[in-house]
């Protein structure tokens, strides 16, 4: 048996992490496990036991709470022209303090739909008013449209399972306050991390206090990530038969490479050359669901030093294979040999010509074992590719991520080391990124999540990162 993971293609070198901002050595990392007491949402943690407050037991029980202010820009109507053509280019900017989030823009639309939800942090807000601006964008000096602002001790406040809070239309005003044309619709709350809102909402957090140009929010939002189920792909070589070599005065010295992406395989070559060869040798592949790559076989004729023809070649889909989860016996298939690739993934042609050399394969997707995609010491997954061998779960796991203290500076920012850190977890098939937290060597995450438990002898794996998107 080969396994195509000795012989793949070698891939990008591992990266390596690079301390920029060594501590002393007289000071030396405590990596040691620390008992804490933080008042989370299910209560204070004393002991490792919680001890229960009067509020009912929530999704966000193993975190602090963290209080934001939600700014819903639905959309707006009516906004009046700002320049010669009549047209108007408009996008909305939501300040508090020294915070500012922007929309997108739209050209020339005075009914735009932005739909985008702000959240910022109550620790960060210093202001008693909120601004929300219509701006016209333009080339040297982007135009101020109207203007909305709201006293924040005014803002109701929404807990879920509470109903989301119904948007509403505010009047545009100008500098002086006085009404004008065009309104903008908006839903403001106070609410917390477990919000509906919260995974999706621009975060002030998430950058630095006056920056209006953050990062695209695919870098820096909570994400949950599915990776792919993997399967065996067993593949049988068996043998060939009427090989046309190019020099047809010669019995061909004939081999079979096999390949799936960048896992390339071969046989070894036959003992008695000729036209009729034998091989019968069995290899392992890897392969990922949705299975959109193609397993190709090669017929190559070694003719001499550094010099190999290729004979003919067949390509098979992935997600044509037989599947099966046990040992029940698999067919073996005839494959007709074409001259060049695209000839041999167009089936048409193939059916076209009457003469063809043949490939003598057996092929399946082997479901009955587990693929080892991490450190056997720390696997978090030990089931079978098969969903239909699964067990059932032993009960689900809760992960509460609350903080990062003393973290190391990663990078310098206005001649300060810093770092712009999010948190991994990983358990399974299931992968979980915090928001991104910006300029703190403390974080504070505070986001929970949960995953089905399907055998104790298991590993959670928890990172820290910085975010490199974030100059």
């Amino acid at each position: 048996m080969n396994y195509g993971v000795h012989e793949m293609k070698s891939g990008p070198q591992a990266s390596k992490v690079v301390n920029m901002f060594p501590g002393s050595s007289s000071q030396p990392f405590d990596y040691a496990l620390k008992e804490t007491s933080p008042f989370l949402g299910g209560g204070r943690i004393v002991g490792g036991r919680v001890i229960r407050g009067d509020r009912p037991t929530s999704t966000y029980d193993l975190v602090e709470q963290m209080r934001f202010l939600f700014v819903r820009v639905v959309k707006a109507r009516d906004l009046p022209s700002k320049d010669a053509t009549g047209s108007l280019d408009p996008y909305v900017e939501v300040k508090v303090g020294n915070y500012k989030g922007i929309t997108k823009h739209y050209e020339k639309k005075q009914n735009p739909e932005w739909n985008q939800v702000f959240a910022f942090s109550r620790e960060t807000v210093q202001s008693s008013v909120l601004e929300v601006v219509v701006k016209d964008k333009a080339l040297v000096k982007d135009d101020s449209v109207g203007f909305v602002r709201i006293d924040l001790h005014e803002i109701p406040t929404r807990v879920p399972p509470d109903s989301p809070l119904a948007p509403e239309w505010y009047r545009l005003e100008d500098k002086k306050g006085e009404k004008k044309k065009g309104e903008l619709m908006l839903a403001v709350w106070y609410g917390t991390q477990a919000d509906e809102a919260f995974p999706d909402a621009w975060h002030s957090d998430a950058i630095a206090p006056g920056d209006s140009t953050s990062v695209s929010p695919t870098y820096i939002r909570s994400k949950v990530y599915h990776s792919p189920r993997l399967w065996y792909v067993r593949v049988n070589v068996i043998e060939a038969q009427d090989l046309v070599p190019a020099d047809k005065s010669r019995f061909p010295d004939a081999y079979v490479k096999v390949q799936i992406g960048n896992q390339i395989l071969k046989t070894k070559p036959v003992q008695t050359r000729n036209m009729n060869p034998i091989w019968n040798e069995e290899f392992m592949f890897v392969a990922a669901e949705p299975f959109e790559d193609h397993l190709t076989f090669t017929v190559e004729d070694h003719a001499g030093p550094n010099k190999d023809e290729t004979i003919g070649r067949t390509v098979i889909a992935l997600n044509s294979i037989d599947r099966r989860a046990d040992d029940r016996f698999v067919r073996t298939r005839w494959y007709n040999l074409e001259k060049s690739l695209s000839d041999a993934m167009d089936s048409d042609r193939a059916k076209k010509d009457k003469f063809h050399s043949r490939l003598h394969v057996c092929v399946c997707l082997d479901g009955g074992y587990h693929v080892l995609d991490e450190s056997t010491q720390y696997s978090s997954d030990l089931r079978p590719t098969a969903k239909q061998l699964w067990k059932s779960s032993i009960g689900v796991l809760e992960l509460g991520i609350l903080n990062a203290d003393g973290l190391q500076p990663m990078k310098t920012r206005d001649g300060k080391g810093t770092s712009d850190t999010y948190c991994v977890a990983k358990y399974g098939h299931k992968w979980v990124r915090t928001r991104t937290i910006v300029n703190s060597l403390n974080p504070k995450y505070n986001e929970q999540y949960t995953w089905e438990v399907y055998d104790t002898a298991t590993v959670l794996t928890v990172g820290v990162f910085d975010n490199s998107q974030i100059g």
